[in-house]
């Protein structure tokens, strides 16, 4: 089993997607988190606020094929099939570890957003402080200390309630 997790962000039917993200994801692996969901403004791009957050789990999934599933797991509910960079989503999944590998190349792992935004960082940051980043040296806990005030704390962070269920 590798422990992997997920950077998570929608803003379009934001509820909608986001359960459905968590629900589809049991189906990868087990052991399944799910950090605090983030609202926050959307970065780079006059948008919708996004809800941001990281899902942690267990799969036993090949990385070709976890990446072939989750680019699934997006079009299944939506998002186009050459969707651009800063657009609306109606779910993007984007791979921040997967146990310990180290790639360059898409999908690059571990993916630079973990010290590059505040809502990838910080729930991060909830689920997993002592994890050590790959080709990093330092653990998750260690960057949040270095990095979380550079950019932008929790200036922007709003944590919001998800109710699993359609019954809200």
């Amino acid at each position: 089993m590798t422990q992997t997790y997920l950077g998570i962000g929608t803003n379009i039917e934001r509820d909608k997607h986001a359960r459905a993200a968590i629900i589809e994801l049991q189906r990868l692996g087990s052991n399944l988190q799910v950090s605090t969901i983030y609202s926050c403004p959307a970065t780079g791009f006059d948008g919708a606020e996004f809800y941001n957050f990281v899902v942690g789990l267990d799969t036993d999934l090949a990385l070709p094929e976890f990446c072939h599933r989750l680019r699934a797991l997006e079009l299944a509910y939506g998002r186009p099939l050459n969707a651009q960079k800063k657009q609306d989503r109606t779910l993007d999944i984007d791979i921040l570890l997967f146990g310990d590998v180290q790639s360059a190349q898409a999908p690059q792992i571990p993916r630079k957003d973990i010290v590059k935004f505040n809502f990838v960082l910080q729930p991060l940051y909830e689920l997993c402080p002592e994890l050590i980043v790959p080709g990093d040296g330092r653990c998750i806990g260690q960057i949040w200390q270095q990095e979380f005030l550079s950019i932008g704390g929790m200036s922007n962070l709003t944590a919001t309630s998800l109710h699993l269920s359609d019954d809200n």
